[in-house]
């Protein structure tokens, strides 16, 4: 092994992108040894992931990064969707609709951004070793860990786990190590990425057109980043040349459209892409676990396939960390392809949706989009119909063999299996009194479980956003996990109660996890 690497890793994580990183700090703040092997030695620029979510937000906020994102980030709630060449949206939507939280409903930054943050961070973890230039070229699967053969300017050299985390991106060589593929749809149309950089003054909003008049091929996207950067996106159709399509004398007329003749602009990447939603048929093989865009893929409208992938950092990490402290068996890791699989194909489903609405495949699906974009000008019923890219909103698990469904009727509050929701509680956030731990949130009561943390909201002042969000009773509680996803509620809970549903929610009372 090269000079100065860490000893006997508990995890390696191969890929060093945002999902990749993300999983490697959240692991390293919780004392675990990590190596993340990244072929690339450098931060990769260029058309990559803008737009995360609220849900990708409150994680990189309990990890460090997240107030870094957003001071340096755009901060947009509202979209409008536009048709054809009038000046007037059809109407608008609002990506935080409950208020008074900590996060935005969504940034846009730059992924390079990001990345950068996360190597920042990590560079307060001794036992995080982050390799740059180390190219994994082979697998090898034991019993009890997985080894990996690695090239790198030194040489070759051989390193082995515990657990290998896959995290090497769509054509991920570590699911071609393993003879694995990706089963869904690829769309038969293509779209064009131009990053543009220019000064002027525009909301910060998501704007989309359907068949606006400088793009006759069907749709255009306009977003605002950071650094005066605008990412402007066209709809091209299926038979084109892609290598014509970048050409700057080529993506001009569609920037000129978009932005005008008498705004000066400068070039900043263009690249196409075909719309994708497809995913592996399960993301856990022995002790090599698949994350991000190397298990799921979809069409970046509705930006969910970075916060897809932060979602599955997230899912993972508490789970891995219980595996590794002895206070799990390693069949917990079964809880991650199930709920990981849910979250993807819920991505999947909605981006399916989203892009056979903004691409009708038949002269039939043709006229009912069209007609829906007619009534959607005057008519209130008509608007959820149009499709313009439903935006990444978290997915919840109430099937999930670690949620504990309810015992008695709710009329409201918070779904066990769903995440948290946000209030202001005390001089703060709630999110921030939750942390990264089994909690047991109460409303009076005096109930303690070994292992659970309480945070008794009697005991705070400024409560009643919390208590009302989440329909507390005198003496009701939520049981939340670490990944702040709600385990468990009662009106009236039982230590009993409580102590069964802690099990369950570590895995230990799941006969479906094996």
């Amino acid at each position: 092994m090269p000079p100065g690497d860490l000893a006997a890793p508990e995890v390696i994580i191969v890929g060093g992108g945002p999902v990749g990183l993300t999983l490697a700090l959240d692991l390293g703040r919780k004392g675990h040894r990590v190596v993340v092997l990244n072929r690339f030695d450098f931060i990769a620029a260029g058309s990559k992931a803008i737009c995360f979510a609220k849900r990708s937000l409150d994680i990189m906020d309990r990890l460090g990064i997240g107030q870094r994102m957003i001071e340096k980030g755009v901060i947009w709630n509202l979209g409008k969707v536009f048709h054809s060449d009038a000046e007037d949206p059809l109407f608008q939507f609002d990506m935080l609709p409950v208020k008074d939280q900590k996060n935005p409903g969504f940034i846009n930054i730059q992924q390079y951004y990001v990345e950068e943050y996360l190597v920042d961070a990590l560079a307060d973890y001794s036992n995080v070793d982050l390799r740059w230039g180390h190219e994994v070229v082979g697998l090898q699967h034991h019993d009890d860990s997985a080894a990996v053969t690695v090239r790198c300017a030194q040489g070759e050299y051989s390193i082995t786990a515990p657990w290998v985390i896959a995290g090497d991106g769509s054509k991920s060589p570590m699911r071609q190590m393993l003879g694995l593929d990706f089963e869904g749809r690829v769309f038969e149309d293509n779209f064009l990425i131009a990053d543009v950089k220019f000064t002027e003054d525009r909301p910060s909003e998501r704007w989309f057109w359907f068949d606006p008049p400088f793009n006759g091929a069907g749709s255009a996207l306009l977003h605002k980043q950071p650094d005066d950067v605008w990412r402007l996106d066209f709809q091209l159709g299926w038979d084109i040349d892609r290598d014509a399509a970048i050409l700057p004398e080529n993506v001009e007329p569609y920037v000129r459209g978009m932005i005008g003749d008498d705004v000066e602009f400068e070039e900043e990447w263009y690249s196409v892409y075909t719309f994708q939603c497809r995913r592996m048929r399960n993301f856990v093989h022995g002790r090599v676990i698949f994350i991000g865009d190397a298990a799921h893929l979809v069409s970046p409208f509705g930006a969910r396939g970075c916060n897809g992938g932060i979602a599955d950092a997230d899912n993972l990490a508490w789970k891995l960390d219980l595996i590794l402290n002895g206070d799990a068996a390693p069949n917990l890791i079964a809880s991650y392809d199930y709920e990981a699989i849910v979250t993807a194909d819920e991505n999947i489903l909605n981006s399916t949706r989203s892009t056979d609405f903004m691409t009708p495949k038949s002269t039939m699906s043709h006229v009912f989009r069209d007609a829906v974009l007619e009534l959607a000008k005057d008519h209130q019923f008509a608007r959820p119909f149009v499709n313009s890219g439903r935006l990444s909103t978290p997915v919840s698990y109430p099937q999930s063999p670690l949620t504990t469904p309810d015992a008695d009727p709710w009329g409201g509050g918070v779904m066990p299996g769903s995440p948290a929701l946000d209030a202001a509680l005390g001089d703060g956030w709630l999110i921030d009194q939750l942390g990264d731990e089994f909690v047991l949130m109460t409303n009076g009561g005096g109930i303690t479980c070994e292992g659970v943390r309480v945070l008794d909201l009697a005991e705070h002042e400024n409560a009643a956003a919390v208590i009302e969000r989440y329909g507390l009773t005198d003496g009701g509680a939520y049981l939340f996990r670490p990944d702040q996803y709600v385990a468990a509620r009662w009106h009236s809970p039982s230590l009993d109660e409580v102590q069964r549903a802690f099990q369950t929610a570590k895995g230990a009372r799941s006969g479906s996890i094996n």
